[in-house]
């Protein structure tokens, strides 16, 4: 029976579900090859994809152009024909994701309604309606990506917010992310068992919450190897992990313990 007294999040439909989608190797058409197509390219390049671009050379943008000549996507020069959602020249296998930027309104509901017979999902640009996903507005700092959406409703107002956010967040917040990540790599090696997981969690969590930005950006490899020998109990003040540099051990130097803020004594 549930507790009268529990109180739970308030339901707020008519919102997006917000995904970091993996497509690395996935083959993702793009139709189109102006402005809007090039800002649809990099985000999918930007997530490792294979992307290839069906569009007419005199379509293609400066931008666009530069991607053809470097090798970053492959081109199909000419319109977009059905049978590329069944099997793409040059890829020889159908698309994993279908992303539409012409200037013709007729034509890219064709290819939406292509794209649902074939189960694809598709963003077909500036048409809300026939949209499986939406592109929002992303501030990216190395590994860390924050997303703004506004659900196709004011993709203006989406950059603004996004770049009102990106001046708030300190300097180095993807280094400090980075670190962090090799942290987590070294713990995972250290005790790799699925049971030692909630406690990895756990441990991760204090070594988050005690140090810095610029303090987790200035860990060293070494510092991350001796952070490790306090697993799982412990999460020493930065001041002892730098008294460690060089090979010393904690018992080397003398140190007091209360809520284990270890104190070097000069």
């Amino acid at each position: 029976m549930a507790n009268p007294n529990q109180t739970f999040p308030k339901v707020q439909g008519g919102g997006s579900l917000i995904l970091a989608w993996q497509v690395k190797n996935k083959v993702v058409l793009v139709v189109g090859g102006g402005e809007v197509a090039a800002g649809r390219i990099l985000n999918v390049l930007n997530a490792d994809a294979k992307v290839v671009v069906v569009c007419p050379s005199s379509g293609l943008n400066a931008e666009v152009r530069h991607r053809v000549d470097n090798g970053e996507v492959t081109h199909i020069d000419r319109v977009f024909e059905p049978a590329d959602l069944e099997r793409l020249p040059r890829t020889e296998s159908s698309p994993d994701m279908v992303l539409v930027a012409v200037d013709d309104p007729a034509a890219s509901t064709q290819i939406w309604k292509l794209c649902k017979e074939h189960r694809i999902p598709a963003n077909i640009a500036d048409v809300p309606s026939e949209c499986d996903f939406y592109f929002g507005s992303v501030h990216r700092d190395g590994p860390l990506q924050i997303m703004v959406s506004t659900n196709g409703k004011g993709p203006r107002l989406a950059a603004s917010i996004r770049k009102w956010i990106g001046k708030q967040l300190p300097s180095g917040v993807g280094n400090a992310i980075e670190r962090v990540g090799e942290l987590r790599v070294k713990l995972r090696k250290m005790a790799p068992n699925p049971e030692d997981g909630p406690k990895r969690m756990r441990w991760m969590t204090r070594v988050s919450d005690a140090y810095s930005w610029d303090d987790m950006c200035a860990l060293t490899d070494e510092d991350m190897d001796n952070l490790l020998v306090f697993y799982p109990s412990k999460v020493p003040a930065l001041h002892v992990l730098k008294a460690m540099r060089g090979g010393k051990a904690p018992e080397d130097f003398d140190v007091f313990d209360g809520s284990f803020g270890f104190s070097v004594v000069a």
